[in-house]
């Protein structure tokens, strides 16, 4: 199983708690990065461990070579001194040495790509973490908004239904009312007040028609 494997898994066990609890998605959001940077510790951890065993095996390899590389000098120190004998198992036991060697050598290989993909794995794993800390901050501006946008939204709705406000534009329709009832009766009084003028302007012409009469009859 991969780091990252074993990452989803633990952040999928923990975010579903949450979710089956319908925690606030801050929470949740910070949770994930908590057991992202949780997994990332534990995959620093065996990074090192890997590495720690890698150093292990190169020791191994390096001591079973130079192991053989003693053997074969007695080997040759043997041989100088006529004990064949003797030169034989220095070699049998140099060889030893060797396939020692060559088997930490297959082990040294293999551990070395697991190593690598390790290395490789944490390093996507930090890759992640980063870009989760960036869609963090860009989340919880995003919810803000949200909860922001919503909080206006109560507050209209609740000033819109607000006795108040009723009474307000219930005053308001009183008074426009009262403005036109104002405006009709000064419209009235002009009349009336034209009506006079137009009676005095009547009268005056039917005493100048009068007098006009008294002057033909010589009565002025």
């Amino acid at each position: 199983m991969t780091l990252w494997d074993r990452l989803s898994r633990l952040v999928r066990a923990n975010l579903n708690d949450l979710l089956r609890r319908a925690e606030d998605p801050e929470k949740i959001i910070e949770q994930a990065l908590l057991d992202m940077k949780q997994a990332l510790r534990e995959a620093r951890e065996q990074v090192a461990e890997a590495l720690a065993e890698q150093k292990r095996l190169e020791r191994e390899v390096e001591s079973h070579e130079r192991e053989a590389a003693l053997w074969e000098e007695k080997a040759r120190e043997a041989l100088k001194a006529g004990r064949e004998d003797l030169a034989r198992e220095a070699l049998r036991r140099k060889k030893r040495a060797l396939d020692l060697a060559e088997g930490f050598k297959a082990q040294l290989s293999e551990h070395k790509a697991l190593t690598e993909r390790l290395m490789t794995q944490l390093k996507a794993l930090e890759a992640k973490i980063d870009e989760a800390e960036a869609r963090k901050k860009l989340l919880l501006a995003r919810k803000k908004g949200v909860e922001a946008a919503e909080t206006v939204r109560r507050m209209e709705s609740r000033l819109d239904q607000h006795p108040a406000l009723e009474a307000f534009e219930e005053m308001e329709a009183r008074i426009l009312a009262m403005e036109d009832r104002h405006q009709a009766l000064e419209t009235l009084d002009q009349a009336d007040l034209e009506k006079e003028f137009q009676a005095l302007s009547a009268e005056k012409e039917v005493e100048e028609d009068l007098l006009r009469l008294k002057r033909e009859l010589g009565q002025a």
